[in-house]
């Protein structure tokens, strides 16, 4: 009996890459299910793309600044991203808002570094910290048109110890986020995500 074809998925990044790396060494696991089509950037010189090529996986940059609207670049990340075919896409530490002409195309899947909806937005270790809770942790979510609102499809929740910095805080969280976003794209890939009246599920 032959294993069914791999989901394949692309993946967005805009920096050093660690998520992209987890889950390229669970791709590199057939078993997994997941075959990595591409992985884009919106800019270039990044340690996420060069871990791309190392993986010899193909790569796009799409940038802001090289379109007239915001608009135009959110349609033409669209159609880089529709070139290579997915059945999902994974934002990976991808620091850019997605506009409409992605998201009416595509689920994406989000890893956010805090217990949403507790501290969305680019700075939510630090957020968290000046906060001064004792618990957050990570949150794996569908992207929708706000920023970090989406359903939530997975947390697992870190102590905040005495002492912690923005650095030590959010490398504990790196720990349990890789597992986490790699067992929940594995799940996506192989049962499919089911959106429905604000609620996100995986069989």
């Amino acid at each position: 009996m032959t294993s069914p074809a791999p989901t394949g998925i692309v993946v967005l990044v805009s920096g050093s890459g660690t998520n992209l790396q987890a889950l390229l060494d669970a791709a590199a696991d057939p078993a997994y299910g997941v075959r990595i089509l591409a992985v884009g950037a919106d800019r270039t010189g990044i340690a996420g793309l060069e871990r791309a090529q190392a993986a010899g996986v193909p790569t796009f940059v799409c940038r802001v600044q090289d379109h007239s609207t915001r608009g135009e670049w959110d349609a033409d990340l669209a159609e880089q991203i529709g070139g290579h075919g997915p059945a999902f896409v994974v934002s990976a530490g991808f620091m850019k808002l997605l506009g409409s002409q992605v998201l009416s195309r595509f689920t994406v899947l989000n890893t956010h570094p805090a217990l949403l909806p507790a501290f969305p937005g680019a700075h939510a270790v630090r957020d968290a910290l000046e906060a001064g809770v004792a618990t957050t942790g990570c949150t794996v979510h569908v992207v929708d048109a706000g920023v970090d609102t989406g359903p939530v499809l997975a947390q697992v929740a870190v102590d905040v110890r005495p002492g912690d910095t923005e650095d030590t805080l959010h490398e504990r969280i790196k720990a349990v986020e890789h597992p986490l976003l790699v067992e929940i794209v594995g799940r996506a890939a192989r049962e499919g995500i089911t959106v429905t009246q604000g609620k996100a599920t995986i069989p």
